[in-house]
């Protein structure tokens, strides 16, 4: 009996100070709270600055996509004007050679003509004794001198088709070049404006990620108060019932001793032999508890990889310092504007960016598979076009907030992620 008291006094002891702990720690939760809610406050707006960023980025990135391509066109037509002045060039030096050997030919015969034919032409026109020779003689110096003249002529007209043309073309070249220039300044001011626009983006992305683990850190001591709180509570609950037993139990043995006393008093009274007293059942226990051209399907370990480089990151991978998240394609290491090419036959069902993955494009190969190809600089198919397996869809690039040129490649086997490395041929 007096140990059940002495253990109720402590109890009621104790009680208070697990009390005063219990309202400190509820404090700390409150302020807890009170500034996870702040954080997650910011990290809202934070987010929303993100996506307008984000959105200003594809559009940038975009527009330079459709840039690189005009500029890739005008080279084409460039090195297509210059090769067309090269020819003409050559054409026109060959003219020339051929127009001075004919001039010097025509000299010499010119003299030949006057020395001879003046002194033929004047016996001639002495002799009277042969007039029919005559009258030939000097047809003969008519269509001869004629034919010299058309043919001077000719070469002349052509001479002068060939400077219109190479005018001509000269024109045109310095007009692609003014038009290069311009599509290059431009290129250089979106280059400008994007790279802006990739710092602003990874500023925010370290804010949010500081913004982020903070808010982790308070959702940390949050979970950790609350498991304080908890067995405070429970504490608290435990101790109020051990007191309440306590008391339960003191106040039984005062009963029994008073039963006690009066038995013996009576035992006494009666001088009576005392009997045993009866045993008390124990607590019931159980036994009881418990103890390539064909069909995309058929291609696996047989395709290409859509471009040469090395692989940054693998199928299933931790996707930087989160372990939660995981690679559900591959990223391949390549230079900026390097060819990526379709690693099977499909048709075109989206070419557009996409926030994440920048400038995408996305085949259907028929019976649920697909391929995607993201953070691309240039998209050379449009949705809905038909591509052979091996031709070029798009230019490797950082859109989509890369750091460095990489292309992203998955497959989608109706749906679900599969590990490329398993559809592509092995590298050695």
């Amino acid at each position: 009996m007096l140990r059940a008291l002495i253990t109720l006094a402590l109890i009621c002891l104790l009680q208070p100070a697990f009390a005063d702990e219990r309202a400190q720690t509820q404090q700390q939760l409150d302020a807890t709270r009170q500034d996870i809610a702040e954080l997650k406050k910011l990290l809202g707006k934070l987010q929303e600055e993100k996506s307008g960023v984000q959105k200003d980025l594809r559009g940038t990135e975009t527009e330079m996509g459709k840039l690189e391509k005009q500029v890739e066109a005008l080279q084409k037509e460039l090195k297509k004007s210059e090769s067309e002045l090269q020819r003409l060039d050559e054409e026109k030096k060959k003219l020339q050679s051929a127009r001075i050997e004919q001039q010097r030919l025509i000299a010499i015969q010119a003299r030949a003509a006057y020395q001879n034919g003046r002194q033929e032409y004047l016996k001639l026109l002495l002799n009277q004794q042969n007039p029919e020779k005559f009258a030939r003689t000097l047809t003969y110096y008519d269509y001869l001198s004629q034919a010299r003249l058309e043919q001077l002529k000719n070469f002349n007209e052509t001479l002068r088709q060939l400077a219109n043309v190479e005018k001509e073309i000269s024109l045109q070249q310095a007009q692609l070049l003014v038009q290069k220039s311009s599509l290059d300044t431009q290129r250089e001011e979106l280059d400008k404006v994007r790279k802006e626009r990739q710092l602003a983006l990874a500023k925010l992305n370290d804010d949010v990620k500081a913004r982020g683990d903070k808010l982790k850190a308070r959702e940390q001591d949050q979970a950790d108060l609350g498991k304080v709180l908890k067995t405070i509570e429970e504490t608290l609950a435990r101790q109020a019932r051990e007191a309440e037993q306590a008391r339960q139990k003191a106040l039984l043995a005062q009963q029994e001793a008073e039963k006690k006393r009066l038995r013996e008093a009576q035992a006494d009274a009666d001088d009576s032999p005392r009997k045993p007293p009866r045993a008390t059942p124990g607590p019931l226990v159980s036994s009881a508890g418990a103890s390539y051209g064909g069909p995309f399907a058929s291609s696996r370990g047989k395709l290409p990889w859509p471009v040469d480089g090395r692989l940054l990151a693998r199928f299933g991978e931790s996707r930087g310092d989160d372990a939660r998240t995981k690679w559900d394609g591959v990223m391949i290491s390549a230079s900026a504007g390097s060819q990526v090419h379709a690693v099977h036959g499909g048709r075109v069902v989206f070419a557009d960016w996409l926030r994440g993955a920048g400038l995408l494009v996305i085949l259907d190969h028929g019976n649920g598979y697909l391929s995607l190809y993201g953070h691309n600089q240039t998209l050379l198919k449009e949705a809905g076009d038909i591509v052979k397996a091996g031709e070029s869809i798009s230019t490797v690039g950082s859109s989509g907030g890369q750091g460095a040129p990489a292309l992203y490649f998955a497959i989608r086997q109706q749906g679900r992620p599969s590990d490329p490395a398993q559809w592509c041929r092995a590298q050695g």
